[in-house]
């Protein structure tokens, strides 16, 4: 060569060391990098509470029979409990393998948990608001701040403080496989003559995409049943919303698609889901989530004008249903909707979607406050009124999830705290049957191992009126009038062997106590 030298390129900074460009994390990466490892340790520092006794019970049983588990927290066959879901086997499934007891698979599920729902808010805000690299990190913080002053305490709600309870549950699971089912929907809807261009990976025109988005919906469905109601009405909003052109070939898509996740929910053979449909059993005990939303939930009604001002801008002049081509739109008037529809109809149970109908417009308000800037007057006393709500909904709910009481300096509202039970744990054998006067240990013991004589909770396995009948036996067992031959009846019929009796309860003559908590003075007697 004449000149003897091959020219490079010049490259500075840390690209000289490989001599190309280099990768550098978006912001929600690093947002939501930190946020997953920071609410993980939140999760982990708060004891066994709640719905986690149900849970760890759950894997428990089928870490014992895995193919054939038994009730959940009875002495009695699981044949359609709604509990063995594809996510609870694939828990067992690994508590056999390592050997973890389920309380500890439950713990350790959080962060794989947290990791599903925040790739699935990313993916989902990038198919809203494409070329907005803000938006996701805006969405994440509107969802665990924007909630109300008071303490909205529930599986499926995802304010920081709620979280601090249920990353290990399945509803956190189903709601991160939602966003991704929301964000595969939108960008099939947008592909085939949508309003966007954001089309997401190849392929989207095969029919085996829109049957793998299918098979999703019913994975949600076995997941969480509930959650795959917001799921499905969510899916119907971004198709009504985007999808053109309504050809043979698209209907065609589309039908796959729900065949497909019908397939998957008939098909899978510990439960059948679609029985639940019929199933009053947990309407009453959801009856509360009705009570208080106005203070629980205010602070999310500050995305209400970005919902009007995205209406406003589909509807582009036209008549006033054509507010419904934004898809954040129509999914929260669906979703209200279906809360309503709950209320007035005493299907409470119906309400577990309350949670998911603030995405709509906390969404809807990160996306708005993400735009580029300079930004007219009514953005920027939105954004001001939105900073505004998130400090009021930090400091009154929020905090004491991610400040612990030892470096607080003003006294926040702390995660619940019950005590734990593996003092009693250690003494009874797995499957062995318990009764319990205490709420914290009926709703936690069976997490360890033990079952109850009566559950704590309903279940589609067990009919209703048997369970009721355990109940009263129980409280039969636990009447201080009881006579020694009554309280033999109940445990020959139903093989009791421990009591596990608040301070407050008398131990019966027949009992052997073999331990007792030092920090709640409860007892744990054998009984012969």
């Amino acid at each position: 060569m004449s000149a003897g030298l091959l020219v490079r390129r010049a490259v500075h900074g840390a690209t000289a060391l490989r001599g190309g460009p280099s990768w550098r994390p978006t912001p929600y990466q690093v947002v939501g990098g930190l946020f997953w490892l920071v609410m993980s340790l939140a999760y982990w520092r708060v004891p066994m509470c709640c719905d986690f006794g149900q849970h760890a019970a759950v894997v428990e049983r089928l870490r014992a029979r895995l193919l054939h588990p038994r009730h959940p927290m009875a002495d009695l066959p699981g044949a359609g409990s709604p509990y063995y879901s594809p996510y609870a086997v694939v828990q067992g499934a690994f508590a056999r393998v390592t050997g973890l007891p389920g309380w500890e698979v439950v713990r350790l599920s959080a962060p794989v948990n947290l990791l599903v729902l925040l790739t699935g808010i990313g993916r989902f805000v990038r198919v809203l608001a494409p070329g907005r690299p803000w938006a996701p990190v805006s969405a994440l913080l509107a969802m665990v701040l924007l909630w109300g002053t008071e303490r909205a305490w529930w599986s499926g709600y995802l304010g920081l403080m709620s979280m601090t309870g249920n990353l290990g549950y399945p509803s956190t699971f189903a709601i991160g496989l939602a966003f991704w089912a929301w964000a595969l929907t939108g960008s099939r809807a947008a592909g085939l003559g949508g309003p966007v261009r954001y089309v997401g990976p190849s392929g989207l025109r095969s029919f085996s995409g829109y049957a793998g988005v299918g098979v999703l919906y019913g994975l949600i469905l076995l997941v969480h049943p509930i959650t795959s109601v917001a799921a499905v009405l969510g899916a119907v909003a971004f198709v009504a919303a985007w999808q053109r052109g309504w050809r043979g070939a698209v209907v065609g898509r589309w039908a796959v698609a729900g065949g497909a996740a019908l397939l998957v929910a008939a098909c899978w053979p510990y439960m059948d889901v679609f029985a639940l449909a019929g199933d009053t059993s947990v309407d009453a005990m959801h009856r509360r989530l009705y009570q208080g939303v106005p203070d629980q939930f205010w602070l999310a009604l500050i995305g209400v004008p970005a919902l009007w001002v995205r209406g406003l801008r589909a509807r582009g002049g036209g008549r006033w249903w054509r507010a419904g081509r934004d898809p954040l739109v129509l999914m929260f008037v669906l979703e209200c909707l279906a809360v309503a529809y709950g209320w007035v109809s005493g299907h409470y149970t119906y309400g577990r979607i309350l949670g998911l109908t603030l995405v709509p417009p906390q969404f809807a308000l990160a996306v708005e406050l993400a735009a580029p800037r300079p930004w007219p007057f009514w953005r920027r006393a939105l954004g001001g009124t939105a900073a505004v709500g998130a400090c009021v909904g930090f400091l009154t709910v929020q905090a004491g999830a991610v400040v612990p009481r030892s470096v607080d300096p003003v006294g926040f509202a702390q995660p619940p705290h019950w005590p734990t039970y593996e003092w009693a744990a250690r003494h009874i054998g797995p499957g062995e049957v318990v009764i319990t006067d205490g709420y914290y240990a009926v709703h936690s013991i069976a997490g360890y191992g033990p079952n109850l004589a009566a559950p704590a909770w309903p279940d589609a396995s067990l009919d209703e009126g048997a369970r009721l009948r355990r109940l009263a036996a129980v409280r039969a067992y636990l009447d201080p009038a009881s006579t020694r031959a009554e309280r033999a009846a109940v445990v020959r019929r139903y093989h009791v062997r421990w009591l596990l009796l608040t301070r407050w309860k008398r131990v019966p003559r027949e009992a052997v106590v073999v331990a007792w908590s030092r920090t709640t003075g409860e007892v744990l007697a054998r009984v012969a």
